[in-house]
Order: C-alpha cells, then sequence, then structure tokens
C-alpha cells in the first residue's frame, strides 16, 4: 500500500515531496522497532539493522522504478557533464529530500524515545570512527544514558586520511551494490541516515530541543557527501540496467557508460571537498 503513495515521476516534478515520504519510512521503521521488537531479548542486540531493514523495504519500489528510468534516458544522452546533470538532477533532488527525511525523522524519535539501544549498531560505528582507540569505552558511555558528548582522538590530517577512506569505500560499495542489486544501494542511504540521526543524538545529548543545531553540525559536509553516493547509487545502478537491457557492444551501452565515468568523477570531487569541509570547517563552527 505505501508504495502506491509515491510515483517517480511526480517526485522529479516536485523533489521536495520526497522529504514528507522519508519522514513517513524512517518514522514508521524506528516506532515498529520499538514496539515490536526491543522487547525481544535477542532481537534488541540488532534492533539498529532491523531498523535500517524496514527503511529499505518501504523505499525500495521507488528507488527500483526510478532506476529504470533514468537508466533509458542515459542510452540517448551526451554533451558532457552539464548535459548529464540537467537530466538527472531532479532524480538526485529527490533523493536528498528523502535522505533529508530519513535524517530528520531518524534524529526526533531517536531523541523522543530516548533508547539508545534503538540505534546501537549506529552508535558503534560512530565511536568507530571518532575514537578508534576507545572503542569500547565509547560504545559503553553512549549505550549507558551517559551522554556527556564526543570524545573524539583523531584530528588533522589523519582524522581527514581515515575519513576520506572510509567515504571512499562507502562510495565504491554503493556503487557495487546498486551495480548488482539495482535498487539495492537504497540500504547504504538508509544506513547513513541512521548513523547522523545517532551522532546527532550524542551531540545534542539527546536534547529535543537541540535538534535543528545537531541537524546542521552533521548537514554542513552530510549534504555533500551523500550527494556523492547518490551519484555513486544512480551510476551503478543504471549501468546494470543498461548491461542488461543492451549489452556491451550496443552503442546506447556505450552512452551509459560514457555517462558512469563522468557521474563517478564527479562524485569522486564532491566526496574530498565533503572530508575537507568535515575535518577542517565544521570543528571551527562547532568547536
Amino acid at each position: 500500500m505505501l508504495e502506491s503513495l509515491i510515483n517517480p515521476r511526480r517526485a522529479e516534478k516536485g523533489p521536495w515531496k520526497m522529504f514528507f515520504i522519508g519522514l513517513l519510512y524512517a518514522s514508521l521503521s524506528l516506532i515498529l522497532v520499538k514496539l515490536f521488537f526491543t522487547s525481544d531479548p535477542v532481537l534488541i542486540k540488532y534492533s539498529g539493522i532491523i531498523v535500517v531493514l524496514f527503511c529499505v523495504l518501504f523505499s525500495f519500489p521507488f528507488m527500483f522504478f526510478i532506476i529504470k528510468q533514468e537508466e533509458r534516458e542515459d542510452e540517448y544522452i551526451g554533451g558532457g557533464i552539464k548535459r548529464i546533470w540537467s537530466v538527472h538532477k531532479d532524480v538526485v533532488f529527490s533523493l536528498i529530500w528523502l535522505f533529508l527525511g530519513f535524517v530528520v525523522a531518524f534524529s526526533f524519535w531517536f531523541l523522543v524515545l530516548h533508547d539508545s539501544t534503538l540505534l546501537n549498531a549506529q552508535i558503534q560505528t560512530y565511536c568507530s570512527i571518532n575514537s578508534p582507540g576507545q572503542m569500547s569505552q565509547c560504545v559503553s558511555q553512549y549505550t549507558t544514558g551517559q551522554f556527556i558528548g564526543p570524545t573524539g582522538d583523531v584530528t588533522g590530517l589523519d582524522r581527514f586520511a581515515s575519513i576520506l577512506q572510509n567515504n571512499f569505500y562507502v562510495m565504491i560499495f554503493t556503487l557495487l551494490f546498486s551495480l548488482i542489486f539495482g535498487a539495492g544501494a537504497i540500504f547504504i542511504l538508509a544506513w547513513n541516515a541512521t548513523v547522523i540521526a545517532g551522532a546527532v543524538g550524542i551531540f545534542t545529548n539527546f536534547q529535543v530541543a537541540d535538534i535543528p543545531l545537531g541537524l546542521l553540525r552533521y548537514m554542513i559536509h552530510g549534504i555533500p557527501e551523500i550527494t556523492t553516493y547518490f551519484l555513486a547509487a544512480l551510476a551503478g545502478g543504471i549501468l546494470g540496467t543498461g548491461l542488461i537491457r543492451n549489452g556491451v557492444n550496443n552503442q546506447r551501452f556505450l552512452h551509459v557508460v560514457e555517462n558512469v565515468v563522468i557521474l563517478m568523477s564527479a562524485a569522486v570531487a564532491i566526496l574530498i571537498i565533503a572530508a575537507l569541509i568535515e575535518v577542517y570547517i565544521t570543528p571551527l563552527l562547532f568547536a
């Protein structure tokens, strides 16, 4: 029933509408896990993954149809990055709005419900990135209610290299996941939304009134970073669909490959910029 609420063609005509779809899907995912899984002594250990799973299931139909639609357009277009952007920009904006809806809803309910087990895997990820030398202590701190603020122990050039390497791996994984499973890259996008929500909870010490500040803290570099994953997901999806539809030697497939290379080149450039912002600009604004 829920998949009938959206239509890829309508999303392209009004990308901002996807924000409210993201709010709905993420809210349902977190609330369902809270109601039906956190009371189970076994499943509660995997609640962070189950939240992402629900979000993926809700979003999968949209991703599947949008990738098929974009691949058909890529068979005929060329002319460089400007032409490719003009064709795909509405879809990219739709995905950005969908992602923002995820982040806002996950952050809101995570803080309102004040239950760190809902995003337990995401908190572990946060600690592995920001406190790799004290990961156990970090996880224990943020899963026992003692929210005293982030304690990063990696700074400067080392932190930039670590973040860039991690984000690059995520981008490549998104490309491959989308290539193999088509719309499967929505898992990466939903996962990143929950990780940001967990980080927002830690940054705000679970204070609902500070959600706007927390979102601003992570969206400054988060928007360009997640855009690279959208480009990678789009590139992988249209490459896989184009290969199946046209074969390797078809001229239309060559157009698709050319556009995929351009999309990935743009993604790499934006990823570097996002890492620079995260390491050198965001800390200055939120010291």
